[in-house]
């Protein structure tokens, strides 16, 4: 039987009353509820009137019961008494919901009260009215009926919950099985077509590319796994002619399965990851194989050119296998594709400028480089490595510029170390003098006003003329920078009407010639903007014209 503390009588009226967590369970191990609100379960009590009010910070609510309440109460049933420890705050959900709940299963009504106040309690918490508890019986009607169930019933797991055992080598074992059957590279396609009905290649496709091409399953290091009965075919790549009609052929099969299930492309990429790892515990004859197959995967978009980057790797680099394999694959595609492909695909792959990275290290010299590559037809990737290879000295010189520029160092000094750098990069003076005037003009904050402009660049070149003037010694680097100006100009709206003055303040600095200016104007002019700058120019030539049929005049007398 439940036990409470509890006292046997309380005048209810403008009495607090309270809730509690005193329940204890009965010797069955059935629980019992104690109820947030006074319930007569033997009989019927009316509330007449409610009355909330929450507009103050102590929200107000009290009970005033019919008159026949405390003759009722003095008629409860032991235990039912009010409950005085242990005391609970309750919210006011709570209460509704079980007064709602508690009425439907009793069957007993309750009547909210239409006026008077009926509990008192603060705003974040009430007290409310409480003693009662439920009895077993009582509890059982809230309870939810149980279903039957058949006896002898199965239950089945969700097929999207079930976990299928992994097994590369049972699919393997089928492949091969079905790949041993066929008589050529059609029949093998049309097995590996139906058979992705049968098979999950979707979870073993890097088994099956690994089957393709290397004719098992392939382990760590290259080696092939020789688990099973039948742990090989020879219906791969590496057991096929190494002339570039069969690698076609193989290569349509490719082609064709991952075009059938687009799923496979993503697993060829990840696969061709894998693969070109283990390329050193490949045979040589193995590796040219592969070598030509990639660069017609390549070709035709089955992969792209990124995958070559894990080549980039120490125990591949230091032995030359890298290297060789590159190779092939670049001699393939320049035959297969053009030189034109074989530039975008390093381009794509963001190999162009790190072809040096792949040479051993006691063999990364600019003439090793040259003669491996001249020496196998491929000229252009040594003028390709050239230019790249100039861009990143001008990158490398371009910040050094900024770095002196930034530490203020004296202008002889600046101009020391850029003609230092230059040399040891071979950048010619006219390329320099471009790096020179793109990296002084990055240095200013150019005024939006355009009236403002001319002044403000007019003031900011004068600090330079020194520097500029160190590297026109010639009438190439000269009309580099007047072209150099007439692209700045042209490129950036505010400056096309200072382009005349920049030039006139060089000429009067020295920075450029007379001749130069001429020449420029003649025919050394850059069709940006052309016919804006040779008006903007007209006057000042002709002045430099006649200038110099005057100095000729006083030359003759």
């Amino acid at each position: 039987m439940l036990e409470l503390d509890c006292i046997s009588a309380m005048d209810l009226m403008g009495t607090k009353l309270y809730s509690t967590e005193g329940i204890e369970q009965s010797s069955s191990g059935q629980s019992f509820i104690c109820v947030s609100v006074l319930l007569i379960c033997s009989f019927k009590l009316t509330f007449t009137d409610i009355n909330l009010s929450t507009s103050s910070r102590n929200a107000v609510a009290r009970i005033s019961p019919v008159s026949s309440f405390k003759s009722m109460l003095n008629n409860f049933p032991s235990p039912f008494a009010l409950l005085h420890e242990r005391m609970l705050l309750l919210d006011v959900t709570q209460l509704l919901v079980s007064l709602l709940t508690l009425s439907t299963a009793t069957g007993f009504p309750i009547f909210l009260p239409t006026s008077g106040p009926i509990l008192h309690y603060p705003f974040d918490a009430f007290y409310c009215c409480s003693g009662l508890y439920l009895l077993s019986n009582k509890i059982n009607n809230f309870q939810k009926a149980e279903r039957p169930v058949l006896q002898g019933q199965r239950i089945k797991t969700r097929k999207r919950d079930e976990r299928e055992k992994n097994d590369p080598t049972g699919f393997r074992d089928a492949v091969i099985a079905g790949l041993e059957k066929a008589e050529d590279l059609d029949a093998i396609f049309k097995y590996l077509d139906i058979a992705g009905n049968k098979l999950d290649y979707r979870r073993y496709g890097e088994v099956l590319f690994d089957i393709l091409i290397a004719g098992g399953l392939l382990v760590p290091g290259g080696s092939i796994s020789q688990d099973g009965e039948k742990p090989f075919t020879n219906a791969c790549i590496f057991k096929a002619s190494s002339d570039m009609e069969a690698m076609r052929n193989h290569e349509q099969i490719f082609v064709k399965l991952m075009r059938r299930y687009k799923y496979l492309e993503k697993m060829f990429e990840e696969e061709m990851k894998k693969v070109l790892v283990f390329i050193k515990g490949f045979q040589p004859e193995e590796r040219i194989k592969l070598a030509r197959m990639t660069a017609l995967w390549i070709g035709n978009g089955s992969v792209p050119p990124t995958v070559l980057a894990v080549l980039n790797n120490e125990h591949l680099i230091k032995d030359g296998i890298a290297l060789e394999f590159l190779i092939e694959v670049f001699i393939t595609l320049k035959q297969e594709k053009g030189i034109s492909a074989l530039i975008t695909a390093l381009k794509k792959g963001q190999l162009e400028n790190r072809l040096m990275e792949f040479f051993p290290l006691n063999k990364r010299t600019e003439e090793y480089l040259k003669t491996i590559f001249t020496d196998n037809g491929l000229d252009e990737l040594v003028k390709l490595h050239k230019a790249q290879a100039s861009q990143e000295a001008k990158r490398e010189l371009q910040q050094a510029l900024l770095d002196d520029l930034n530490d203020e160092r004296p202008g002889k000094d600046i101009v020391n170390d850029i003609k230092e750098k230059s040399a040891n990069y071979n950048i010619p003076e006219h390329e320099v003098i471009g790096l020179l005037w793109t990296t002084l003009m990055s240095l200013a904050e150019w005024n939006k006003k355009e009236e403002l402009i001319a002044e403000q660049a007019l003031k900011h070149l004068r600090l330079y003329t020194n520097l500029f003037q160190a590297f026109t010694t010639t009438d190439r680097s000269e009309i580099a920078l007047i072209l150099k100006v007439q692209e700045y100009c042209y490129e950036n709206m505010n400056f096309m009407k200072v382009f005349q003055k920049i030039i006139l303040l060089f000429y009067k600095t020295e920075v450029i010639s007379e001749d130069s200016i001429l020449k420029w104007y003649k025919d050394a002019h850059s069709p940006k903007g052309k016919m804006h700058f040779l008006q903007q120019m007209k006057k000042f030539i002709e002045w430099l014209q006649n200038a110099e049929e005057e100095s000729e005049s006083e030359e003759e007398n």
